[in-house]
């Protein structure tokens, strides 16, 4: 027994939360048993929302329009609540190695002294998108989500960085510097763990997430369909977060 468990239930007051609309499931909160660093990680596994995208949920807070293409067109008002993501090229879902990532990477950063709060700890949970980051901003620390991209070129990893268009737009205004050093950290820690890196490591896209983040927030693409996600490649991967994290930290 390497942790005790809390659950965590969405809160209707918090701020922000009036925005969800898929919110009756839980997170869970491990909290380690080690020498404590007294940190929170909010581990989000993208997607694994039964009837997510059905629903649909506003990509701003103050309702403008998003700024870049990616899952949700530039220009739209509105997101999926949750998408179904991809299905990589040797048949398993992006919710399904999401969250066997997520597993892994909870377990490694409880042995390392840091408390873990799952925002999705099976492969169902009823929390859209604005659920888990408004969980994430009352009950951590940082937020970082795992996620796989739609190419098959085994691309590398990178991190979804803020573009200028909304740097000046409330919350991000507050924060997007933190999310920006965040991303720079978990892609040196990557690096360093022999990680492949795609460019530069990073790519600007107006995201659900990161518009409503007010702690350090971050979607991580560890990689694309084409990506080798067997155990030996996905342990360098979350040891490369965790490596990431601990600069961040330090």
């Amino acid at each position: 027994m390497s942790s005790s468990l809390e659950e965590i239930k969405f809160n209707p007051n918090w701020e922000y939360a009036s925005f969800s609309k898929i919110n009756k499931g839980s997170s869970f909160l491990y909290k380690t048993l080690k020498d404590s660093k007294n940190k929170i990680i909010a581990v989000n596994a993208g997607h694994g929302t039964k009837n997510g995208s059905s629903i649909k949920t506003l990509c701003h807070p103050d309702g403008t329009p998003k700024t870049t293409g990616g899952s949700t067109k530039k220009g739209s008002t509105h997101a999926l609540a949750v998408s179904d993501g991809i299905t990589l090229l040797n048949g398993i879902t992006e919710g399904e190695i999401n969250l066997k990532v997520a597993k892994k990477l909870k377990e490694i950063l409880l042995n390392n002294g840091y408390n873990v709060l799952m925002i999705r700890d099976d492969e169902d949970v009823q929390l859209d998108n604005i659920a888990r980051t408004v969980i994430a901003n009352n009950k951590s620390d940082i937020l970082i989500s795992l996620h796989f991209d739609s190419g098959d070129k085994n691309k590398g990893a990178f991190y979804l960085s803020v573009p200028d268009a909304i740097k000046e737009m409330t919350p991000v205004k507050e924060h997007w510097k933190e999310h920006d050093k965040l991303g720079k950290n978990i892609i040196e820690g990557l690096k360093k763990n022999n990680v492949k890196i795609f460019g530069e490591g990073k790519m600007d896209i107006d995201l659900t997430q990161t518009c409503y983040s007010t702690i350090p927030s971050i979607i991580v693409e560890l990689g694309d369909q084409a990506t080798n996600v067997e155990d030996e490649e996905l342990n360098k991967m979350v040891e490369g977060i965790l490596n990431g994290i601990d600069i961040f930290f330090s």
